[in-house]
């Protein structure tokens, strides 16, 4: 005779509902997912009349240095694995906020230069994205925003 399917597998493998409350009230990677997903379509929503989702301000802010970096420094700033950088960088190419071309001291690497109208932009979208960040520093409840952020980069 075959067993009947167990009906609470959960109850079965002896990991009772109180330890999912446990990993859900303690888990830093659970709380810290679902508030970058919070931030992000805040941001996302702040920044859409100017065209841009908080991932291509960002993508666009790390170009924003005195020398064009290669794909390598951006992709560490932005914790982004080379394959997704050149990704998010297909459509800023194609409006002309940026331009990547060959590195001449190695034709295996791509120079990264925020354009004319990428800096435009980015100018024009900077003060939207300043005041959504003063309005959640105000927000947060007891907490040093910069000491959050201290903490932040400490786990990254």
């Amino acid at each position: 005779m075959s067993r009947p399917p167990d009906l609470n597998p959960v109850a079965d493998s002896g990991l009772p509902f109180e330890t999912t409350l446990l990993v859900r009230d303690r888990c830093l990677c659970l709380h810290v997912q679902r508030a970058a997903r919070a931030l992000g379509r805040r941001f996302d929503l702040a920044l859409r009349p100017h065209g841009l989702t908080n991932g291509q301000f960002s993508v666009l802010m790390s170009l924003n240095r005195p020398e064009p970096p290669s794909m390598g420094p951006v992709a560490s700033l932005l914790a982004m694995d080379r394959t997704t950088l050149t990704a998010a960088l297909k459509p800023l190419e194609r409006r002309g906020l940026v331009q990547v071309t060959p590195d001449l001291n190695d034709a295996r690497s791509r120079i990264l230069k925020l354009t004319a109208k990428g800096r435009k932009l980015l100018a024009e979208a900077l003060p939207v994205w300043k005041k959504t960040h003063d309005d959640i520093d105000r927000e947060i409840p007891g907490i040093d925003p910069e000491g959050l952020r201290k903490a932040l980069r400490a786990l990254s």
